[in-house]
């Protein structure tokens, strides 16, 4: 098998900020062509976890989604801050958005949303015997609802479209795997 690995001749930042970043990279392919301008987002890296209570039951989120204009059905995640370590960062996650505390969680996956264009990971847990701690506590723009399902509801969900998200929907399927759920 050959090479298909590009090399990176120039990067140029266009556009940074707290959330998104967009650079353009002048690459050599394998074969000696040139790609003059291939842009590139950088994002934070992201944690997303199938969180199960010590009832059994899988804490989802529900929240509005401005850039699709929808009231998304997710599991808990968020972003990585930039000094932590993802496990740390999906605790964190979870007791912020749902006032459960999960001492087991272990990652059953890392993905990327869309590695053509974007370079950031997602790091997938499976959260298991979460007991509720606290109330949440949420970012200032973050309106959130906890709600519980059972894993049954949760396969009719993924059947049925109504969980919207594609990071997400890979870390149910990563989760319902390792339950033997499938």
């Amino acid at each position: 098998m050959s090479d298909l690995k590009w090399k990176t001749l120039h990067s140029e930042y266009v556009h940074k900020g707290p959330w998104a970043t967009l650079r353009y990279d002048k690459c050599e392919m394998p074969d000696g062509r040139i790609v003059d301008k291939y842009y590139v987002l950088e994002y934070p890296n992201w944690v997303n976890a199938v969180a199960i209570t010590e009832e059994g039951k899988v804490l989802m989120v529900r929240q509005y989604r401005h850039a699709a204009g929808i009231v998304s059905l997710e599991i808990p995640g968020g972003v990585i801050d930039s000094d932590e370590e993802p496990a740390h960062a999906m605790r964190r996650e979870l007791l912020e958005e749902t006032g459960y505390q999960f001492d087991d969680i272990e990652l059953i996956a890392t993905i990327y949303a869309n590695p053509s264009t974007a370079s950031n990971q997602t790091y997938c847990y499976l959260a298991k015997g979460g007991k509720k701690v606290q109330g949440q506590s949420l970012d200032e723009h973050e309106e959130i609802v906890v709600e519980e399902y059972t894993i049954a509801e949760v396969r009719q969900l993924l059947t049925e479209n109504k969980i919207a998200q594609a990071l997400h929907c890979a870390g149910l399927f990563y989760a319902l795997g390792k339950l033997g759920q499938l």
